[in-house]
């Protein structure tokens, strides 16, 4: 994660490109367990999953006038959009909570930029995919893979010559986080746009159109792109993978191995202490992804997190810390 001097940097940038933004406080906001609800003004309670783009709108406009907790609802209502975005796009969490945190700032310094024309979650993934297309600052970006080394690794990893390195966690609980790491980081082997295409469309289930409109091509051009990288990602998993296809490969099987490679670590069970939510969750407005091929199912072990608590503190650190405050007296 970033150090202080990072947030700094961080407070900064809110402060030159934000200035317009004056606090004052007006919504009636409470925290659930699990989502963050609002009273709106006719009295209506809803948690952010109900809330509308309309009254979304609302809420924004609020923030950007100056309302200080409707502008935390709002960037709070989006996290897990964009660190489950930024979790498949680099492939680890660490790296995903440090693109997460830039990608918030942009999105906090470029709100009063919205107009409604889309759905709020439609911009929010354009600034999202255009930061995480030219992100440089993760560990595949210094070290490529390739679905070429991956198989390799798969056939001839020497499996059998490590020793127990389990440090007494159950071989089960690794063989899973191994699977969830290991599939997500096969997307690395994927070209960016490729990676970006399958992601929206399989995990987010985003309507032709809208990703065709995010990433600069055609809907039709997206479809076909989508139905070629998932026959790729499946025929993968198929020839290789005994979780998720018909391959001989099997996470329990390769637990040391994977230890041994710092490709998970019992001391740090990412996947495992996550918690699991659902894609929908995370969309205030959501169309229904057309049929482009029957491999869907395919992907279903593909999950979506509550974003870390750490990114959260961090960002509600960020909304409360002095760059606001300078905000609000200019």
């Amino acid at each position: 994660m970033k150090n202080k001097s990072d947030d700094l940097i961080f407070q900064s940038e809110i402060c030159a490109e934000a200035s317009q933004i004056s606090l004052i406080a007006e919504l009636n906001l409470k925290f659930g367990s699990r989502f963050l609800s609002l009273t709106l003004r006719n009295g209506e309670v809803k948690t952010m999953d109900k809330v509308t783009n309309e009254e979304l709108l609302v809420l924004i406009e609020q923030a950007t006038a100056g309302d200080k907790k409707a502008l935390e609802t709002v960037i709070l209502s989006v996290q897990d959009l964009v660190f489950n975005l930024s979790l498949r796009m680099l492939g680890s969490f660490p790296d995903a909570e440090d693109a997460s945190q830039d990608i918030l700032v942009k999105i906090i310094t470029r709100l009063s930029s919205f107009k409604g024309e889309s759905a709020f979650s439609t911009w929010v993934f354009r600034i999202a995919v255009n930061h995480l297309k030219n992100y440089k600052k993760h560990m595949f970006a210094q070290f490529p893979l390739s679905f070429e080394f991956y198989g390799d690794d798969i056939l001839n990893g020497k499996i059998d010559d490590v020793p127990d390195l389990t440090q007494d966690v159950e071989k089960s609980i690794l063989a899973e986080e191994l699977k969830m790491s290991c599939t997500n980081v096969m997307l690395q082997c994927l070209d960016v746009e490729s990676r970006c295409i399958f992601i929206l469309g399989t995990m987010f289930k985003v309507d032709s159109r809208i990703a065709g409109d995010i990433l600069g091509i055609t809907p039709e051009a997206y479809r076909q792109k989508l139905s070629r990288i998932r026959k790729k990602m499946a025929n993968f998993l198929n020839d290789y993978c005994g979780e998720c296809g018909g391959g001989a490969c099997h996470c329990i099987n390769r637990v040391n191995y994977a230890i041994q490679n710092h490709r998970i670590s019992p001391d740090n069970l990412s996947y495992n202490t996550a918690s699991p939510i659902s894609p929908e969750t995370m969309l205030e407005v959501k169309e229904a992804m057309e049929t482009v091929d029957d491999l869907s199912e395919a992907f279903s072990f593909y999950k979506t997190y509550q974003s870390p608590e750490a990114l959260k503190e961090i960002i509600q650190k960020l909304l409360a810390g002095p760059a606001l405050s300078v905000i609000q007296n200019a």
